[in-house]
């Protein structure tokens, strides 16, 4: 972690937790992920009723191996293991299809219209690491409909440690994010009904591929600019010839902030930007890199399939105004600023590694008040979007974020955190998004103590909300670090590689805990896992008190299946988590674990109030010798 005063935040190192368990092995049943999503005719339900669980997809989902192959199907083992080149436990469902020989092929039947493809792949990397592009053929009812590229370039992280940091990209024995993805914008929309086939033909002469899932999607015609917006054309910008064209877009985001137009249009097109969008601003010499955030601006696309900002550079390459942890793409953000409907995509290919080559991030600043992003669709970079500096940094310029608004987001193959709320980050959230192998937290609040008042800059009152969380490949499907009355609820989360889908922590020195903190109506399937040498266990809630006590922590109308090990952990490292309260938790098939575990050293309490378990390999609950947890009825009579 980066302390020094003029750095932001830097997404953090784990901290080992002392208590090491060994479970025994059970038999592991996989289910399929479900997809919400609506054929052409249908009229889409309301989002968010009390009964729903996940983001309103635009697309349908498909599991390679629940369609008809010819291959190898790849399955994780009981205990999933990570880290030693394992496509099964990175799998989506810890099952994909590996295609070794021309004529191999995955099909599948299309449950609506489609005019898109985005297909969770994986191909070799490159002998000397670096990564290679390979071509992977589509069909269309036995038609020949175009080759799909394929990259290797941002996936194969090498080593044997833990360390986030401590990965590579030069090749080794031991390997993890394996899988990246590809997406292609079709010619042609095909109807429901189209049997659809992923084949490996003479000419696609990878090694091998993976395929694991393919989403597929009708995507909208491109937007037509809004009349009181201005295109980043004006300013000089030309889309798809491969030149950069920061120029003209902060050119036409500083009109903005000056007044001079309302609103900037990025039209259709690829555009390349190859250093971030931000206030050029003489002021602040005394800083080395320029961490002046952007103020209010308007950024408008004609859609995340349409109008997509992209990077070649490398982010540590990039040189010039930009701090080395932010990289050289996506926008600094101050204040009352609204970003919809675009594309970023990074460059960046390791999260530290040789050099401390970090890979950017999307979206980073102070935030403020009256910011929204919606329908922003992210993909390589270290950080989705890191939200909140540290006072530090230019005191003057402290303002947290406050009513932040993400939704609709699509955070894609990142390094470190999806979204992290830090900073005294308050009244925000995140609704109606997915988040698919984020490499830490896919959503975070941690209520760090680098603000103006820790007294009152305690992060407070977020909410996660009806977001799609899939297979971070590193850390949490969600955590919260300190602070009070924020929620996790409505969303669905699925095969974390070694954490816990959900974590409530007082490990990286946050502000206490106080109030609640509730988590409501969640669905967590084969979550949990092993890390840290493989000597310790996550379930798949873990309450971890490191050192300050987790108080206020309610449970509530939350499934709990297929945990990897324990359904939920209570661990301590000092502090206490009491007065926890369960109720309408069901939790069925902890593989290696416990329904409900209590580690030796944990201390507080649970109340229990319609709480279900079955085929817990290790029994209902487990209270390991030296605990002084307790768990006891809590249905008022």
């Amino acid at each position: 972690m980066d302390h020094t005063p003029d750095a932001p935040r830097t997404p953090r190192r784990r901290r080992r937790i002392a208590t090491a368990l060994a479970f025994g092995l059970a038999t592991v049943g996989l289910l399929p992920l479900a997809a919400n999503a609506t054929t052409p005719d249908a009229t889409p339900e309301p989002r968010h009723t009390s009964a729903e669980r996940g983001a309103n997809l635009p697309y349908v989902e498909y599991e390679a191996e629940d369609g008809s192959y010819e291959g190898t199907l790849l399955e994780a083992e009981p205990d999933r293991p990570f880290g030693h080149t394992n496509f099964g436990t990175e799998s989506s469902g810890r099952k994909s299809v590996r295609l070794n020989s021309t004529g191999q092929y995955v099909e599948f039947t299309s449950k609506s219209a489609t005019n898109s493809i985005v297909v969770r792949n994986a191909i070799p990397d490159a002998p000397g690491g670096g990564g290679q592009e390979k071509t992977l053929s589509l069909y269309a009812d036995g038609q020949f409909v175009q080759k799909l590229k394929l990259s290797s370039k941002h996936s194969w992280l090498y080593g044997n440690t833990d360390d986030p940091e401590g990965l590579t990209n030069r090749p080794g024995a031991d390997a993890r994010r394996l899988f990246d993805e590809s997406h292609a914008l079709l010619k042609d929309s095909y109807p429901q009904g189209t049997e659809f086939r992923l084949q490996r033909d003479a000419d696609d002469d990878a090694e091998f591929y993976v395929v694991d899932l393919i989403d597929l999607e009708q995507v909208a015609p491109p937007a037509e600019k809004p009349a009181e917006c201005t295109s980043i054309t004006e300013y000089g910008a030309k889309p798809d010839d491969g030149e950069d064209d920061t120029k003209a877009i902060q050119a036409a985001v500083t009109a903005d902030q000056k007044g001079e137009i309302d609103c900037v249009w990025v039209p259709a097109g690829q555009w390349r930007q190859e250093q971030k969008i931000l206030t050029v601003d003489p002021k602040y010499p005394g800083n080395p890199h320029n961490q002046v955030g952007i103020r209010d601006v308007t950024v408008r696309g004609a859609g995340m399939w349409h109008s997509q900002l992209y990077s070649l550079t490398p982010p540590h390459e990039a040189g010039g105004i930009n701090h080395p942890h932010e990289g050289n793409f996506g926008f600094d953000i101050d204040d009352n600023t609204q970003i919809s409907d675009l594309a970023i995509f990074g460059s960046g290919t390791i999260r530290g590694g040789d050099g401390g080559q970090e890979g950017g991030v999307g979206l980073n600043g102070r935030f403020g008040k009256n910011t929204k992003i919606k329908n922003v669709w992210i993909e390589h970079a270290n950080v989705g979007a890191w939200v909140g500096r540290d006072y530090s940094n230019i005191p003057e310029l402290w303002g947290p974020a406050d009513g932040l608004e993400f939704s609709g987001m699509r955070i894609r193959n990142t390094y470190a955190d999806g979204v992290n709320f830090s900073n005294g980050t308050r009244n925000s959230t995140v609704t109606d998004s997915a988040l698919r192998n984020t490499g830490d937290d896919a959503l975070a609040v941690w209520a760090n103590k680098y603000v103006k008042d820790p007294a009152t800059d305690i992060g407070h009152d977020n909410a996660f909300t009806g977001n799609t969380i899939q297979l971070p490949w590193r850390a949490n499907g969600v955590a919260v670090y300190g602070g009070y009355g924020n929620t996790i609820e409505n969303n669905t989360i699925a095969d974390t590689m070694n954490y816990p889908g959900i974590m409530l922590a007082t490990d990286h020195d946050p502000l206490p805990f106080s109030g609640t903190t509730r988590i409501t109506n969640n669905r967590l399937d084969r979550t949990g896992g092993k890390f840290w040498g493989e000597s310790q266990e996550f379930g798949a809630i873990t309450l971890f008190a490191a050192g300050q006590d987790i108080p206020g922590v309610t449970i509530s109308d939350t499934e709990i299946h297929d945990s990897t090990y324990d359904g939920i952990q209570f661990k301590s490292g000092g502090g206490a988590t009491p007065d926890v309260k369960l109720t309408n938790v069901k939790i069925s098939k902890s593989n290696n674990g416990a329904g409900i575990r209590a580690h030796g050293g944990a201390r507080g309490s649970a109340a229990l109030c319609n709480v279900t378990i079955s085929d817990s390999a290790d029994g209902d609950t487990v209270i390991e010798p030296g605990s002084q947890f307790v768990l006891g009825e809590g249905c008022t009579k």
